[in-house]
């Protein structure tokens, strides 16, 4: 019998402990602005969680996804992650979408000695001991995005449009010195930011307009996160901004985003992931058939469904490496480890914590697949970007230097103020 510990059932999870299995939490927002994205996340895990039990599960013990729901609350992530940790004591935890619930939760996970898979693509500048990310970093994501702007499309003005957190704002400092260095003008830089969940775009989308007027190409790079898409792209098809006009590459829009949208009038727009349903492998075959079998037909696949599966797969290496699920062993496993990604690839876990992963540029097709123009091969994630000045001279290596900040000018390592 499959079981699913919910973090209403505690008496439940209690009771069940005497048994002999593994627990994993899961922790999506199952509810509120970032549903839309993180509901699918959890599906995805209790599909690898099924597959693996019914290859016999790991080190001959069942594997228990224990799910809570954090509801689009940052606070929320940390009350949940501890409960995780504390109450089912979970032996590792997959989970978070925004930069500001990763946040959250990196505190308790490292007060705890915890383990956390993190799958979505983020702003970099960070490197715990106690998390494995398996999306993006900027150099993997947003920096080559700009240069396919810049090279391909002939950009020269760029709208830097975010939702209003850490992950677009740090990710546009980036961008902007980056855009600088390449002699582009600041007065070419415009910069907006939105609220969780904003849906009145239409001064906004004006605005991105009306930098046109001169005549010079105009792009817009986009962290706009969860449901306020929505309103962004209908603005975009309502004022029939086409992607010849002002091209979109999004870094947080892939196929489950778009399957809610008419997508008609943003044929040509774009997206910047590490993986898109599209790529033509048997791996990827493989996993479409396994997804739609387990949740629908009509349900599609996206870049962080591909991190989890990277993630989950590593994951279950190191442990059977170690033969134990203790926190301290598997991660020592963890470095080195390999996956076959799903774009016909290697996944390398590095030394700071971060994949080794493909950047792929995707074009919006009508039926809501992306077609994908360009891919590199692996490109190794940057914890710490070269185009901020105290972030250029820092270096992250667990296995090596014992530390994820280490200053290679004062030689010392040291730590962020959120962390423990």
């Amino acid at each position: 019998m499959k079981k699913l510990l919910l973090s209403s059932a505690i008496a439940a999870a209690c009771a069940t402990s005497a048994a002999a299995e593994i627990r994993v939490g899961v922790l999506h927002s199952l509810s509120g602005t970032m549903a839309i994205s993180e509901t699918t996340l959890r599906d995805t895990m209790l599909m690898l969680i099924e597959q693996q039990n019914a290859a016999g599960g790991l080190l001959g013990e069942e594997i228990v996804p224990v799910v809570v729901d954090p509801a689009s609350d940052w606070p929320l992530f940390a009350e949940r992650a501890r409960e995780l940790l504390t109450v089912h004591e979970v032996d590792v935890i997959f989970g978070a979408w925004t930069s500001v619930s990763r946040k959250s939760v990196l505190p308790v996970i490292e007060e705890l000695n915890g383990l956390m898979f993190y799958p979505v693509q983020y702003e970099g500048e960070e490197s715990s001991r106690n998390v494995f990310y398996t999306g993006a970093a900027p150099n993997q994501q947003a920096i080559p995005a700009v240069d396919y702007f810049l090279e391909e499309l002939g950009v020269e003005t760029f709208a830097l449009l975010g939702t209003d957190y850490v992950y677009p704002r740090t990710t546009n400092r980036i961008l902007e010195q980056y855009l600088l260095d390449a002699g582009i003008p600041e007065e070419n830089i415009f910069v907006n930011y939105t609220p969780f969940g904003h849906s009145d775009w239409s001064s906004i989308v004006s605005d991105v307009v009306a930098l046109g007027e001169s005549g010079s190409q105009v792009g817009v790079i986009s962290t706009i996160n969860g449901d306020a898409n929505v309103g962004f792209y209908n603005e975009l098809a309502a004022l029939d901004v086409s992607a010849d006009d002002i091209p979109v590459v999004a870094f947080s829009v892939g196929e489950e985003e778009l399957s809610g949208l008419d997508t008609s009038n943003l044929v040509g727009h774009l997206a910047a992931w590490n993986y898109f349903q599209s790529a033509d492998t048997p791996e990827n075959e493989a996993f479409i058939e396994a997804w739609q079998a387990f949740a629908g037909e009509d349900r599609v696949t996206n870049d962080p469904m591909e991190a989890h599966y990277i993630g989950f797969n590593m994951w279950v290496q190191a442990v059977e490496q170690a033969g134990t699920t203790e926190v301290d062993a598997v991660r020592d496993a963890m470095y080195g480890q390999e996956v076959t990604n799903l774009t016909g690839g290697t996944a390398v876990m590095l030394p700071n914590h971060h994949l080794a992963k493909p950047v792929l540029i995707g074009e919006i097709q009508a039926d809501g697949q992306f077609d994908i123009i360009s891919q590199t091969a692996e490109v190794p994630g940057d914890a710490w970007t070269d185009y901020l000045e105290e972030s250029a001279v820092l270096v992250s290596d667990w296995p090596g230097l014992g530390c994820g900040m280490y200053n290679t000018e004062t030689e010392t390592c040291v730590q962020l103020e959120s962390n423990y």
